[in-house]
């Protein structure tokens, strides 16, 4: 059985409710699994400014937590033979680049790693297109890599899910979000959670309020080109909420994520079901790129295939985080990871965009203490 300290327990909650206490956010949910069991499911504050209180599915931004969701769909077409890491893109996308370029040697793996040379494009500063697929994809298309692919690493923050949402659109004729909820949310049981809002659902996705920022000795780039108040603004309109942006706008619950993520720490299965292979499951979280200083957000990180992995203290899985840690933040409001060895899955999801140190606070504190609270297994 898991033991469970339950002393560390109450401390992640109290820690969790003093986050809200002082005022972090107005919202949170926590959530956490060893393998197919919840061990924690938390949820406090309220919905925004105003609003009513916060539950365990209620559904929130994820920001760039949607980028590890919308990689799992290309993850299932590689199972399938639909595709596989080292096709070229222009094996299934040939509008991309043209015969004979170097970016026509880009590859699923370059794309899946963020060594695809897109991670700044003209479509970063064009947010009316990001809700137009089409016009999103074109920009992609016409865009000149900034590197020849695998030449260099850096974090393709809007980019990221155009290229594997088409990729996914192209090998199996669904879009990402279509794809996404198929074969990846509904067998996980991810009721909640959405790439592309649909129309038959309520928009109650809770409201992002951006808080400014302590004082500080220097100002770190949080990803996107945009501050707290710019983002939530943003990303609190319905159309965003509805429209399939794979690498910054799926929408749902710390207790999907953390759902997800024991999916992938027990080798692509949950609750005795297998989703991926495990060949496919391990081959997601392998370290593909590492680099001292990512081309755009300047910090040391460890890529694998659509998951960051831990190793540098700016990947916020916790101080003490093993190396084998791997999972993804979302921009200064959430981060989700999982242990392999441990099978710990922990997913943290707020409505308050915090700078990024700020953030990397809170998220380090929380997960260093589930790690103190879940320490082990033994023997029933």
């Amino acid at each position: 059985m898991t033991v469970i300290d339950p002393s560390g327990a109450e401390r992640v909650r109290r820690r969790f409710e003093q986050h809200l206490d002082v005022g972090l956010h107005h919202g949170a949910q926590l959530a956490v699994y060893r393998g197919d069991e919840r061990l924690l499911d938390l949820a406090g504050g309220v919905t925004g400014y105003d609003g009513e209180a916060t539950t365990s599915d209620r559904k929130h931004l994820l920001f760039s937590c949607t980028k590890p969701l919308a990689a799992a769909a290309l993850h299932h077409l590689v199972d399938a033979g639909n595709l596989a890491y080292d096709d070229r893109v222009v094996d299934h996308w040939t509008e991309f680049a043209a015969d004979g370029t170097a970016k026509a040697e880009t590859t699923v793996r370059h794309v899946l790693s963020h060594q695809a040379g897109l991670a700044t494009t003209a479509l970063d500063a064009n947010p009316d297109a990001w809700t137009d697929w089409d016009a999103s994809v074109e920009y992609l298309e016409d865009a000149d890599p900034a590197h020849d692919p695998g030449d260099d690493v850096a974090y393709h923050s809007l980019s990221f899910g155009y290229l594997v949402g088409e990729l996914v659109r192209r090998a199996s004729g669904q879009s990402v979000g279509a794809y996404a909820r198929e074969h990846v949310f509904d067998p996980l049981g991810m009721d909640d959670t959405y790439i592309g809002l649909p129309d038959s659902e309520p928009d109650d996705v809770a409201t992002l309020v951006g808080f400014d920022p302590f004082d500080r000795c220097r100002s770190p780039d949080a990803g996107l080109a945009t501050g707290p108040h710019e983002a939530a603004a943003l990303f609190n309109e319905e159309s965003v909420h509805r429209a399939e942006i794979p690498a910054a706008a799926g929408v749902g619950t710390a207790r999907d994520l953390a759902r997800f993520y024991a999916t992938w720490a027990n080798g692509g299965a949950f609750d005795g079901q297998q989703f991926v292979s495990e060949a496919t499951a391990s081959a997601a979280v392998d370290v593909q790129a590492e680099t001292e200083s990512d081309g755009k957000l300047d910090v040391p990180r460890r890529y694998g295939l659509g998951f960051v992995r831990a190793g540098p203290v700016t990947a916020n899985f916790g101080a003490a985080a093993p190396s084998r840690v791997f999972g993804h933040g979302g921009l200064g409001s959430s981060v989700a990871w999982a242990d392999p060895e441990t099978g710990l899955a922990f997913a943290y999801v707020t409505n308050g965009v915090r700078d990024s140190y700020e953030h990397a606070a809170r998220v380090n504190q929380l997960g260093d203490a589930v790690r103190a609270a879940f320490d082990g297994e033994t023997e029933s």
